[in-house]
């Protein structure tokens, strides 16, 4: 079970969020903050020592990592990921390995970014794979790739990678989304393994995991708004001694607020839906929607508290504007891509 009552490794998170931006990438400190507080086993099965959460368990698992630091719930999320889709690719013989450590920060890419050339003693793995969340700190990589023309993953150890620093972005740059390099790998057969990529089911797991984090980063934001209404802050070139004697800056805060709660009860009932025994492809279609409407909802709310804050959010040293950029570049993921949304949508509903 999950002690969210206990937020001690959480608020280390929030203290370390800026440096971690500073240096691209997250501090030691948070790290170790994830481990102990046991967000890196939230896909861990349970017979390993990890917690092997539900989809609703750790969606809001990740949104309360989020509010602290998204960039460290965003790796949180892709670690657990990784250790679902390795999970269902790999028996005994490499799990007892990869889940000695239940705590372990694994990552990964499930888009083909190599080759796999078969020889004696296994496969040799040639190739790079582009924005590898938490790479530099991490214990495991599991990467997809073509061998001999099929669609496969192998998993090996980071330490056998080079990690090539190339995240250079304006949002979220906390995650240390690397590229990963591998020049004629050498891994041994038992860690291949033939898969598919992720069926729907899978992929609105994945979707739930991505959409926490920027909800979290919301909260994060709308949290910072509220300090300002409590404090003595009022709206400028007014008489009004404070922010909320405003009837305008109330309305802002409540169609902020609105916005944000609308998204944590989508991302709610989208986490519910996804566990359904009976759930169809048609199903997974309908939810990855709810998924980039609430995205939406999250940019949409925190243009609401740019606007309360004015140009005094913009400080580099305001916690707003990192949730802003933070969301804004997190939200475009490719798993909440509402056009694509849209067009699975449609042509599921017209086959």
């Amino acid at each position: 079970m999950i002690d969210s009552t206990d937020n001690a490794h959480d608020q280390v998170l929030l203290a370390n969020a800026e440096e971690a931006e500073r240096r691209d990438r997250l501090t030691p400190e948070s790290v170790g903050a994830l481990r102990h507080g046991r967000a890196l086993a939230l896909r861990t099965p349970a017979q390993y020592g990890g917690l092997w959460t539900d989809a609703s368990a750790v969606a809001r698992r990740l949104t309360e990592l989020g509010r602290f630091c998204p960039s460290a719930a965003w790796v949180a999320g892709t670690c657990a990921t990784a250790k679902t889709f390795f999970a269902q690719n790999f028996d005994d013989r490499v799990h007892n390995e990869y889940f000695a450590d239940p705590d372990a920060l694994a990552c990964g890419s499930g888009v083909p970014g190599g080759r796999g050339e078969r020889v004696a003693n296994g496969v040799r793995v040639s190739g790079g794979w582009e924005t590898i969340s938490g790479c530099e700190d991490a214990d495991w990589a599991q990467l997809a790739l073509f061998i001999d023309g099929a669609y496969h993953v192998v998993v090996v150890a980071v330490a056998d990678l080079t990690v090539e620093r190339n995240w250079h972005m304006a949002g979220m740059r906390g995650t240390a989304s690397q590229r990963l390099v591998a020049d004629r790998l050498l891994v041994p057969t038992h860690q291949t393994a033939p898969a598919a990529p992720p069926p729907l089911r899978d992929r609105l797991f994945f979707g739930l995991c991505t959409l926490a984090p920027v909800l979290g980063a919301t909260q994060g934001a709308l949290t910072v708004i509220e300090e300002m209404f409590a404090s003595d802050r009022k709206p400028y070139m007014t008489s009004y001694a404070s922010m909320g004697e405003s009837p305008g800056a109330r309305h802002w805060l409540a169609r902020a607020a609105h916005l944000v709660d609308r998204a944590g009860q989508t991302m709610s009932a989208v986490a519910h839906g996804s566990e359904r025994e009976d759930l169809t492809d048609l199903d997974c279609t309908r939810l990855q929607m709810s998924l980039t409407s609430a995205a939406r909802d999250c940019r949409e709310a925190i243009d609401h508290m740019l606007d309360l804050h004015g140009a005094s959010g913009f400080r580099m040293t305001n916690a707003l504007q990192r949730y802003w950029r933070d969301v804004t570049v997190s939200s475009r993921h490719p798993l909440l891509n509402p056009y694509l949304a849209t067009e699975n949508l449609g042509t599921a509903l017209v086959p």
